[in-house]
């Protein structure tokens, strides 16, 4: 399949300035080394019509970073893509040429998740991150955030269901939550994601936790929910220090000393909750928009990406 020349400079391209506007996504342009990603995914080609060239997969893939990084729908970002210039500039697309529609991209999308590369693009984006020194290993802080299903629940007559999403209590708050469970490891210093688990909401935070822990920390956090005596003795047989917060019962109450560790380890952990803020309240990651837990995990997979991302224009010396 012949597949499209994009990103060459058009006669009206020539007299837009290329400074300002694109900010951020101006700088990941110089950051990241693109063409690793590209061996990744550069065997896919955009599957359009017969005689139709497809676009290039890096184009793609970019795209799909934009919408996760400004919380847009397929559609919106259609046309965003049509609208803003920092946009196509970033993806790779001339002011001239026509921007993927929202089937296209929804489509790679699925192809992405279906092939299992959303899972190598992110070990390579991580790849990157540590090459870059930007990934610290101090530790690595575990929790986990409820993301509404945009599906209606069972027993509402009003929208298609999801069969994967789960109901839930949501802690410290009256009623229950209807989605699914973003689960994280947050590399402590950095804020960088390096490990991301999605499951049904009722699913417990203690259930994916070893599959967060990345082996090369120097030490676990997290509340009392992540402590098992297993895990504490698995870690420290690992030589990682299991910094999880102890939890009482009626027969046992929590020390003096004990509730004194807990806090300090609660005002270390605490910086997780900046990840999650990032993502629901700048990213937009408040509903999961597509249906079944493959297509939640990838676009909470996409998003995780977008956030490191993000932050490595923080984080990168200027």
């Amino acid at each position: 399949m012949a597949v499209k020349r994009t990103g060459q400079p058009s006669f009206v391209d020539a007299f837009m300035s290329t400074k300002g506007g694109g900010g951020s996504l101006d700088r990941l342009s110089g950051l990241v080394k693109w063409y690793r990603f590209e061996k990744v995914i550069g065997y896919l080609r955009d599957e359009t019509s017969p005689g139709r060239p497809g676009y290039p997969v890096l184009v793609l893939f970019k795209a799909l970073l934009v919408q996760s990084l400004y919380g847009l729908s397929d559609r919106e970002l259609e046309e965003a893509l049509d609208d803003r210039l920092s946009f196509r500039r970033f993806v790779g697309l001339s002011l001239e040429e026509p921007v993927p529609d929202h089937t296209v991209l929804n489509r790679f999308r699925n192809r992405l998740s279906g092939e299992g590369l959303l899972e190598k693009l992110f070990a390579e984006l991580d790849r990157q991150l540590e090459i870059a020194g930007v990934v610290l290993k101090r530790g690595t802080m575990l929790d986990a955030t409820l993301i509404e299903a945009a599906s209606a629940p069972p027993g509402d007559r009003r929208a298609a269901k999801d069969p994967d999403a789960a109901f839930t209590r949501r802690q410290g708050k009256g009623g229950s939550s209807y989605g699914y469970k973003a689960h994280v490891g947050v590399d402590q210093g950095s804020g960088i994601i390096r490990s991301v688990i999605t499951t049904p909401a009722n699913v417990n935070d203690t259930t994916p936790a070893d599959d967060l822990v990345r082996g090369d920390e120097t030490a676990v956090w997290g509340d009392a929910a992540y402590h098992t005596h297993a895990r504490e003795a698995a870690l420290k047989a690992k030589g990682v220090k299991a910094r999880l917060m102890r939890r009482a019962n009626k027969h046992h109450p929590l020390s003096e000393r004990l509730r004194r560790y807990n806090r300090l380890i609660a005002r270390r952990r605490g910086q997780v909750e900046t990840t999650f803020a990032t993502l629901k309240n700048r990213m937009g990651l408040t509903r999961i928009r597509y249906v079944g837990l493959a297509k939640a995990s990838a676009q909470v997979l996409m998003a995780a990406m977008a956030f490191n991302l993000r932050r490595w224009t923080r984080l990168a010396p200027a």
